[in-house]
């Protein structure tokens, strides 16, 4: 009989450590986390501000029209030599747009407008000593195409170009000198003019998901443009007072060749974006 219950007693602890074992869980190596994915294709909106430059070629031509002083040859003679002008100052901007990812290829369409003063001057070289005036880029707007490449899964560096149309003011000059004889008043006025043209730039975007702050659908981009018009060429009104005794050569006209460069940083702000896929486990 105590035999038997040393023999049940080892067969107990046989069994129970047995379902000690088939109830532990086994070690497993925790999984990979799956890398984020970034997706660039929807619509998106911007805004922010820069600054520009602006150079124009500028000179004298004839009109054509025989004034008081008789005809100062036929039109588009010109009647002094090319000088070179230019400007600088601040603009506000704001544009949306369209993106399509291929691979690690980013292709889109985009409308943008820089509202602002850009800010130099415009002479009459005609007239003996050269009255100076301000002139004024005041608007400038834009629609094109663009194309870049993914250097990381959310950082595009890219390139563009399209149309420019942009908006100048008129002018009025006076003489700079001072000292006898020299008139104070307004000697002549050009009226303001739209110019189009074409651009091209670059620039690199990226997300806003940085130094541990999370912004999902939030980007900054900086992007530098330049813009060319063709020659525009604007008559001139000589004002009373001006060196001619108010009558003037009313045959003349100032042509204006301007080329632009902007640069700009915005902050973008893109619809689909939603920010990086979680990974299951």
């Amino acid at each position: 009989m105590k035999q038997f219950v040393v023999a049940l007693t080892a067969l107990a602890a046989f069994t129970g450590s047995a379902s000690a074992a088939d109830m532990a869980r086994p070690y497993t190596k925790a999984p990979v986390p799956v890398a984020a994915v970034y997706n660039w294709t929807g619509f998106y909106i911007f805004g922010g501000a820069g600054g520009g430059l602006w150079a124009a070629d500028s000179n004298v031509v004839s009109t054509g029209v025989v004034g008081p002083l008789g005809s100062l040859g036929a039109a588009g003679t010109a009647l002094t030599r090319d000088q070179r002008l230019g400007g600088s100052g601040w603009f506000g901007t704001v544009g949306a747009g369209y993106d399509w990812q291929f691979s690690r290829w980013v292709a889109g369409v985009f409308a943008d407008g820089q509202f602002g003063e850009i800010r130099g001057s415009l002479s009459d070289t005609f007239l003996d000593f050269g009255p100076e005036g301000r002139e004024k880029l005041r608007t400038s707007y834009a629609a094109g195409a663009r194309l870049g490449y993914l250097v990381a899964p959310n950082v595009l560096s890219y390139v563009n170009a399209g149309y420019s149309g942009s908006e100048w003011s008129g002018t009025s000059q006076t003489f700079l000198g001072v000292g006898a004889g020299i008139p104070t008043a307004v000697q002549t006025t050009t009226g303001s003019f739209h110019r189009d043209g074409f651009f091209v730039g670059g620039g690199v975007e990226n997300n806003l998901d940085i130094f541990g702050i999370t912004a999902p659908g939030w980007f900054m981009k900086t992007e530098y443009r330049s813009a060319f018009y063709d020659r525009i060429s604007r008559p001139t009104t000589y004002a009373a007072g001006n060196v001619f005794g108010g009558v003037g050569p009313t045959g003349a006209a100032v042509t204006f060749k301007p080329w632009t460069q902007t640069i700009s940083t915005s902050l973008v702000y893109r619809f689909n974006w939603g920010g990086p896929v979680v990974a299951k486990y």
